[in-house]
């Protein structure tokens, strides 16, 4: 894809504020090309050393970009993760705290997250643990991260029991997304980071539920003014429910819509089949089935929500039984004291919990979702 210029947007910069941290999310084109000057300020001139945690197939991209903007004698230290969710473990975790200490290092060291959500989340917790807690900064490279992963300080990795099972709650300094990056995305994960996008719009702005709408050839194009108003939009979604509940006691699952049996999905076909967003997505059509089952929503608001999530496909199928996905969802992070947190939709733009979804409700919006994919 070619991010098309299209009025040259401006950079927008949206400031996050919780108990704990305070930061900005800086979403524009050029940051990377001014990445060195921008840590300088971040860091208030004091003396640090660079560290950044990429994938090899990133940095083979963008590379000469990042070190084009830091003098040689400051160039960072670069330590590479595999790509794959299935390095998302502790041993990867232990690997590169490993790579840190015997590269030097210290507590005035800055680790930069430059890549997806796994290299975001990956990097934020070996932020919090190194040295019982050095500075990172986010530099998310796709749509996905820039829109969700990158911001809020959730950091972490899976276990075999569940995704994101370890982990902390760990702000970045800052958050760059350079919309350039995205125009190397292939275009199946730039679809399916538009499906957290989505999400937003369904949770809480329908103004960004209907840009989505009326805007698709131009953001699915590359049009670089479409992109950062869908990414901006997305992060102030993020940004003011992160704020209202930093530690996700409430409002901050709503951010989870989907993810109940998207996550069950995901772990259904090994990690394998799916990107997260494509999961996410047909998560996000049998959470609605079942808020039109309880009449949370119209028929109307269904087939609207439903036809927006399915325009930024094509969904890939999978195979799973509704039975599995069910029994699945029960090592989910929502789940307090034995009672499974659920988000229902409520509207185009508001949502609700509630803790009394039974299996039998949850297998019966599965098996309504997998009748839909077999359909196409």
């Amino acid at each position: 894809m070619v991010i098309v210029p299209s009025k040259s947007p401006k950079s927008q910069v949206i400031s996050l504020s919780t108990p704990s941290a305070t930061y900005d999310i800086t979403i524009g084109r050029g940051l990377l090309a001014t990445l060195h000057p921008r840590l300088n300020a971040l860091m208030a001139g004091k003396p640090f050393r660079t560290f950044l945690i990429t994938s090899p197939h990133i940095w083979d991209l963008w590379s000469d970009k990042v070190r084009a903007s830091f003098p040689e004698a400051a160039s960072p230290t670069v330590l590479f993760l595999p790509h794959g969710e299935k390095h998302k473990r502790l041993s990867t975790v232990e690997s590169l705290l490993e790579q840190l200490a015997e590269a030097g290092a210290d507590r005035d060291s800055l680790l930069l997250a430059f890549g997806g959500g796994i290299v975001g989340d990956i990097t934020g917790f070996l932020a919090a643990i190194y040295m019982r807690g050095i500075p990172y900064v986010q530099l998310p490279t796709t749509l996905l991260a820039q829109v969700d992963s990158s911001v809020g300080g959730k950091t972490g990795v899976n276990l075999k029991a569940g995704k994101n099972l370890v982990g902390s709650f760990n702000h970045p300094r800052a958050v760059l997304a350079d919309i350039d990056t995205l125009a190397t995305l292939p275009p199946e994960e730039l679809r399916a980071g538009l499906q957290e996008s989505i999400k937003a719009g369904i949770i809480r702005d329908p103004k960004l539920f209907q840009f989505l709408e009326q805007s698709r050839d131009q953001i699915l194009s590359g049009d670089a003014a479409a992109l950062t108003k869908v990414v901006a939009a997305s992060v102030k979604v993020k940004a003011d429910v992160v704020q209202q509940d930093e530690r996700e006691s409430g409002l901050r699952m709503t951010l989870n819509f989907g993810h109940t049996l998207g996550h069950a999905i995901e772990a259904a076909t090994n990690y394998k089949q799916l990107l997260h967003g494509e999961a996410v997505a047909w998560g996000s059509i049998a959470a609605l089935f079942l808020g039109l089952k309880r009449n949370t929503i119209t028929q109307e608001n269904f087939d609207c929500m439903v036809t927006l999530i399915r325009a930024y496909g094509p969904l890939p199928r999978f195979k799973a039984k509704a039975k599995t996905l069910v029994a699945l969802t029960g090592s989910d992070k929502k789940t307090r004291s034995g009672r499974r947190a659920f988000i229902l939709p409520s509207g185009i733009g508001s949502t609700e919990i509630v803790y009394d979804v039974t299996d039998a409700e949850l297998h019966e919006a599965a098996k309504s979702m997998l009748a839909m994919m077999k359909a196409e």
